[in-house]
């Protein structure tokens, strides 16, 4: 079998990321191996994902020595399994994985780009992040952004040239499952029950965010926004659903006190499981400053919930103006306002959005369609090394006869 790693930073990433990726890959005839380093998800996702997981250290922030550390132990867990393909997500992973790769001689070596934090970033802290990423391009044979302002934010930046860069279908990183994200999977008494938990009434509209709590997410703006909202809207609430981290993009101190001490913003912290809360919510809030191409629009979108989303790259794309959500600069309290405040008093415009937000996601971003494409794209990169086996060229020839049908529905 083709031996294959994918590698993430931290575990959860693993879990969120690619859910669902390594069982189909592994019965297309690939021997999925993950790496990251150790975190609490790591039994789950190994469970997950039905194959072996192996650690290597690794950290989030600038840490050249530990970076350092880090290569070493990735280099020579590809000496020793001898993989055919690396496929890297996140920044950290991102280098140490196509940096590691090249020097142990993997020859293809692939980066899903999801998210830029040097985007935010300025001064020496985005040089350094600048080159890191120039050294991670020029060391992977293909480079994937999960968008396609994104892709072009990259070649603008001079990261690398366009040869190497390439949006797969419409963008993401997994699709999107739209059996699973669908209310008709849940169970209507629970439902029930987790709704009178958290005192979620009838008449209630309720705005929910997805996503860790930081300031980068647009949290400090999108707290200041529904405070203002709720002064002339009395059944408004607002659900944030996913952890607090205050060590990397800290949130100021009036916002985690209007969050702990107002009774209509319902912080219930990370789940696992986040279809009862879109289940149970009217519109998406999700005022990012910066994204690769997110899921949680795209999980909102299935639960017929309207989207306001910031116009930066991902949420641009998946929310197009007027149609199935609304557009709003981001840092900008009051147009975040304003566009809360629209959904709740201009009910038909609030109709015609839901009414058209489950079907513009199921047609651009099915995940067995997504699946497919990533397949074609490991075939083709392999065929190109001479590394096909002849099942696998077998497999090949179905993917190559089928693909007029994938690009007409890019």
């Amino acid at each position: 079998m083709t031996k294959i790693f994918r590698i993430t930073t931290v575990p959860i990433s693993l879990q969120k990321l690619i859910t669902g990726q390594l069982p189909y890959m592994h019965s297309k005839g690939f021997e999925p191996l993950m790496i990251s380093a150790d975190g609490p998800e790591v039994k789950a996702v190994v469970a997950e994902q039905e194959c072996e997981h192996v650690l290597v250290p690794m950290t989030r922030k600038v840490t050249p020595l530990h970076d350092l550390r880090s290569l070493w132990v990735f280099y020579k867990l590809c000496r020793r399994h001898k993989p055919e393909i690396i496929h890297s997500h996140t920044p950290k992973a991102g280098i140490i994985g196509m940096l590691g790769g090249k020097l142990a001689g993997v020859p293809v070596r692939l980066h899903t780009v999801a998210g830029l934090p040097l985007m935010e970033a300025t001064g020496i802290t985005r040089r350094i992040l600048n080159t890191v990423e120039k050294l991670t391009y020029a060391c992977a044979t293909k480079v994937y952004p999960n968008s396609t302002v994104l892709k072009n934010f990259i070649l603008e930046s001079g990261f690398c040239g366009p040869e190497k860069v390439k949006v797969i279908g419409n963008g993401s990183s997994n699709g999107i499952n739209t059996d699973f994200f669908n209310s008709n999977a849940l169970d209507y008494n629970k439902l029930e029950q987790l709704k009178q938990k958290l005192d979620i009434q009838p008449d209630d509209f309720v705005f929910v965010f997805i996503g860790r709590l930081v300031k980068d997410k647009g949290i400090r703006e999108l707290v200041s926004a529904f405070k203002a909202v709720q002064v002339n809207y009395k059944k408004a609430k607002l659900l944030l659903v996913g952890p607090l981290e205050q060590d990397l993009d800290p949130l100021p101190v009036e916002t985690l006190q209007e969050i702990e001490q107002n009774e209509r913003i319902l912080s219930v912290g990370f789940q696992n499981d986040v279809r009862p809360y879109l289940a149970m919510s009217h519109a998406l809030t999700f005022p990012s400053y910066r994204e690769g191409f997110p899921n949680v629009p795209m999980q909102a979108g299935c639960f017929e919930l309207p989207s306001i989303v910031t116009d930066i790259n991902g949420c641009n794309e998946i929310i197009i103006e007027g149609q199935n959500g609304l557009i709003i600069p981001p840092k900008n309290t009051e147009k975040l306002q304003k566009a809360m405040e629209r959904l709740i008093a201009d009910k038909g415009l609030y109709a015609f959005l839901k009414a058209n937000a489950r079907r513009m996601i199921v047609e651009r971003y099915d995940q067995q369609h997504f699946w497919e494409l990533l397949y074609q794209e490991y075939q083709e990169h392999l065929q190109e090394k001479g590394l096909l086996s002849d099942a696998n060229k077998d497999k090949q020839v179905v993917i190559d006869n089928t693909k007029s049908t994938f690009s007409a529905r890019s």
